[in-house]
């Protein structure tokens, strides 16, 4: 299933997404009479979301997607944990050997955006780069857990868009404010639930800028795979449901690439996971 989070005339919600029709909470309730409750988290991960799943054939999708605002799919992760340098592609275009353990970012929340929003950057910021990433959703909490377990832990799959500010990430000899400002990291459309995707290591994604491909790649170029991600993660992370763990990126950014433009006023990013969906912003400077 597809769950997105949405927003028509300021009023939030959440639902199930099918060929272009979403069914929403209220919607879910109607056709099933389960009271799902209105936070898309509770819903996800306690219990709600497997309660209905044997009614899934009973629930009417009424609504045209399109005539909704798409969020992030999830509002208020405990943690965005964000790889560096995972995929070979990427690392070899940064003349760098990628590292056997996972090179990790945070993001904060307040960087989350939605698809078909604008990502606002300062004007101090001369040199913004884009990076198309595929992102886990936590679904169990876990410690410790081996390759063999770290998969049963993932409820689902989105797009995340690791937006940076190259010079102040060489300013600051260190990521974290360069790929943490507000709007930061635009993700979804929706949450893609694993059982629909069969092999999450052999998909295609594709960054477009204004119409034209910069980044074209698999996720079987990830150097440390998932199984692996999630279990060395776990080793000093407790990991907690909603949270979101962003695998890396392929080559393709502008970032030491005289031939690839950063970004600019009003230029349009699309960005597409097979199987997953697409999520498309537009870049706005302001002072």
């Amino acid at each position: 299933m597809k769950i997105a989070r949405v927003v028509k005339s300021d009023r939030e919600t959440f639902g199930l997404v099918k060929d272009g029709k979403i069914a929403t909470k209220d919607d879910i309730t109607q056709s099933t009479g389960i009271p799902i409750p209105m936070n898309i988290r509770d819903f996800l991960f306690d219990g709600w979301f497997e309660e209905i799943l044997p009614k899934i054939d009973e629930i009417e999708f009424k609504h045209d997607l399109s005539d909704f605002d798409v969020l992030a799919p999830i509002p208020n992760p405990n943690k965005i944990i964000c790889l560096a340098f995972n995929y070979k592609d990427h690392a070899e275009e940064q003349k760098l050997t990628p590292p056997k353990e996972p090179a990790i970012v945070n993001k904060p929340r307040t960087a989350l955006n939605g698809t078909n929003a604008e990502i606002i950057c300062p004007n101090f910021v001369k040199e913004l780069d884009y990076e198309i990433e595929l992102a886990l959703i936590i679904g169990k909490k876990c410690k410790n857990i081996s390759e063999e377990e770290a998969m049963d832990v993932i409820f689902g799959y989105m797009i995340l868009n690791d937006v940076s500010a190259r010079d102040i990430q060489a300013m600051d000899k260190q990521f974290t404010r360069a790929k943490s400002f507000d709007g930061f990291a635009p993700c979804g459309p929706w949450i893609t639930t694993k059982d629909e995707i069969d092999d999450p290591q052999n998909l295609k994604l594709t960054t477009k800028i204004n119409g034209q491909i910069r980044q074209d790649s698999t996720t079987s170029n990830m150097f440390i795979k998932i199984p692996s991600i999630i279990s060395i993660l776990s080793k000093s992370i407790t990991l907690e449901p909603g949270d979101i763990i962003s695998t890396g990126t392929a080559a393709g950014v502008a970032l030491n690439n005289p031939n690839i433009p950063y970004l600019k006023d009003g230029d349009h990013i699309e960005m597409e996971i097979e199987k997953i969906g697409t999520i498309q912003n537009k870049v706005r400077f302001v002072d």
